[in-house]
């Protein structure tokens, strides 16, 4: 992990009609990215979708467990 990976950004996205900030790190944006461009949508539309099935959850610790979720998934893929 480089030190640019670890550091917060925090971005501004329209989820379901409304406006949301979301702080996350740059690594976590990186690999948000890629998840949206693998399966053929917008970020927001992505974001929107982790946030339909959150519950309680945090939105920032809801995507990064989805996140993890996805890369250890596809770790266990022949």
């Amino acid at each position: 992990m480089t030190p640019a990976s670890g550091r917060m950004r925090k971005h501004s996205l329209v989820i379901a009609g409304h406006s949301t900030s979301i702080s996350l790190e740059s690594a976590f944006w990186d690999a948000l990215r890629e998840l949206a461009q693998e399966r053929g949508v917008s970020v927001a539309a992505l974001v929107a979708e982790i946030d339909a099935e959150r519950g309680e959850a945090n939105l920032s610790s809801a995507l990064r467990v989805r996140l993890l979720e996805h890369y250890r998934e596809k770790a266990t893929q022949p």
